[in-house]
């Protein structure tokens, strides 16, 4: 069990030394809105970061398990610089108290749509990381009407893409870890955002029975047809072959791209030298890599 913990920890816990700078970050950046949104039951926070209904497509941003928007704090001064930016705290993480509901990658996904609809949002990028990152897929498969552009981060399409002791970590998770995990920086910044700090039990339970159930959306994955980003470390928790797996499931990786890119996919797959799972989600070369991808003519697919 001690192993098992720590393996949780690893995977999980270092969102929040990042999290660390999110004041200054946040402090820095431009006048934001921030809200309670009632969404399928939830009321969801949310902030809004920039002007969200000028000229400029607005990016959600949907963060990690156990994590909440804040853990974007050290990239989005340069994620917003050109665009408005939203965060949001999915259900149970964050300010966002938890429901009577049990979790899902397509509970939540729906929740995303939900917001968008409440902001008055037609259409919008859209980028998660980890948990985040295939809640975001989930939003692009279930509601391609919203999504004009895809980032998905250090996330998976089928369970197994994660690596061996990384499922073995997401098995052991439950209110026995939860205790244990009371020592972290990760509920130190639970303990000061959530609404009910004695849910962090419920969360963690939650979390864990959502992590133990397989899942593989390979065929609802290659009828995307949102330009879609995938960005992962050369060290990360999702297996490289996964990688280059999901990566042509969109249409990539078939054929030379040509002397006019002729030949290249609406898809984009993107390495990120140096990097873990545990790192991406605030390295500033993710922040360049995902600011080109967005800044650029919006590829059809083929």
């Amino acid at each position: 069990m001690a192993f098992r913990t720590v393996l949780i920890a690893k995977m999980l816990c270092n969102l929040v030394f990042s999290a660390g700078t999110v004041g200054l970050a946040y402090g820095q950046a431009a006048a934001v809105q921030s809200g309670y949104a009632p969404v399928d039951g939830l009321r969801m926070y949310y902030e809004v970061h920039g002007n969200l209904h000028g000229p400029d497509q607005p990016l959600v941003l949907i963060h990690g398990g156990l994590g909440s928007g804040e853990m974007f704090g050290d990239i989005l001064p340069l994620l917003s610089k050109n665009r408005p930016v939203i965060t949001l705290d999915l259900q149970g993480h964050g300010r966002t108290a938890d429901i009577n509901r049990a979790m899902s990658y397509e509970a939540m996904a729906d929740d995303v749509a939900a917001l968008a609809v409440y902001l008055k949002i037609q259409k919008m990028d859209v980028m998660g990381y980890s948990v985040g990152g295939e809640v975001a897929l989930r939003v692009a498969i279930q509601h391609p009407e919203i999504v004009r552009k895809l980032v998905v981060v250090s996330a998976t399409f089928r369970r197994d893409g994660w690596y061996p002791e990384i499922i073995t970590g997401m098995t052991s998770m439950g209110p026995q870890s939860a205790a244990s995990m009371k020592q972290t920086p990760m509920y130190a910044l639970y303990a000061r955002t959530a609404p009910r700090p004695d849910d962090w039990p419920v969360l963690n339970a939650k979390l864990g029975e959502m992590l133990r159930h397989d899942y593989d959306w390979s065929k609802e994955v290659a009828a995307i047809n949102a330009s879609t980003l995938l960005v992962f470390g050369d060290a990360d928790a999702v297996r490289t072959s996964h990688a280059v797996e999901f990566f042509e499931l969109l249409g990539g990786g078939k054929k030379d791209g040509g002397w006019d890119g002729s030949g290249m996919s609406h898809a984009r797959l993107a390495i990120l030298p140096g990097t873990t799972h545990y790192t991406i989600f605030a390295s500033p070369l993710l922040a360049s890599t995902v600011t080109a991808f967005l800044d650029a003519p919006v590829q059809k697919a083929n």
